[in-house]
């Protein structure tokens, strides 16, 4: 704790006075972010600084495994946070970012290792199409390299889930809405979107180049 006190108090000593116009800002003008972001809650993964943004730029949902619980299923936060940043905040580009040597995905690929752990083991649940997918079509694929495809499928298996959400469809419907799949390699810094039309993972630099577009309605994912 001593390490975060301390952090504090040179936030409010130095960074909080660099930037305190911009709070300023945000407190009276309020929010207006320009993505909602959802991604993992692994401490390694830092939205902000991948993406080089700052206070207001990113609505951030995190958990383990970056899930998105189908609409539907019991009530949650997840659903909460995304019917609140694209109805309220006008949200029109959310991004689910996955990343490499994620523990959440080395229990989707070893269910038993969860045996004492019922309440992660339950949440896992909305990854079991994941799951299957790795059995039928990378049971080949072993330890790091089995991690990493895990991963990679359960962003596209999650995107499946967001779009049962009602606000999201009718948004991505009215064409005032794009969806974004990432992954995040940890050991490298890179950042990958998946490419709908060729699919496959791209860099996220070729995005503007034709390649590595958002979702829309009908697009196969899985």
């Amino acid at each position: 704790m001593k390490k975060l006190i301390d952090g504090i108090h040179r936030f409010q000593a130095g960074a909080f006075g660099a930037h305190q116009e911009l709070f300023e800002n945000l407190t009276s003008k309020g929010q207006n972010p320009d993505a909602l972001f959802i991604t993992c809650s692994d401490s390694r993964i830092t939205p902000n600084l991948i993406t080089q943004t700052g206070p207001g730029d990113l609505f951030i949902l995190r958990n383990a495994g970056n899930i998105i619980p189908p609409y539907g299923a019991a009530p949650n936060g997840e659903a909460a946070t995304i019917e609140y940043a694209v109805e309220v905040l006008g949200i029109r580009d959310i991004v689910v970012c996955g990343h490499t040597h994620c523990g959440a995905m080395k229990a989707v690929l070893d269910p038993g290792s969860l045996d004492e752990l019922p309440a992660v083991k339950n949440w896992l649940v909305h990854a079991d199409c994941t799951r299957k997918v790795m059995r039928k079509h990378y049971a080949d694929r072993k330890d790091a390299e089995a991690v990493v495809t895990c991963a990679e499928e359960n962003v596209l298996a999650q995107i499946e889930n967001l779009r049962t959400h009602p606000a999201v469809y009718a948004a991505l419907s009215e064409g005032r809405l794009r969806i974004h799949a990432w992954m995040y390699k940890i050991e490298t810094g890179d950042v990958f979107a998946y490419d709908p039309a060729v699919g496959q993972y791209v860099p996220v630099e070729q995005a503007g180049k034709g390649v590595g577009r958002s979702f829309v309605v009908g697009d196969p994912v899985i």
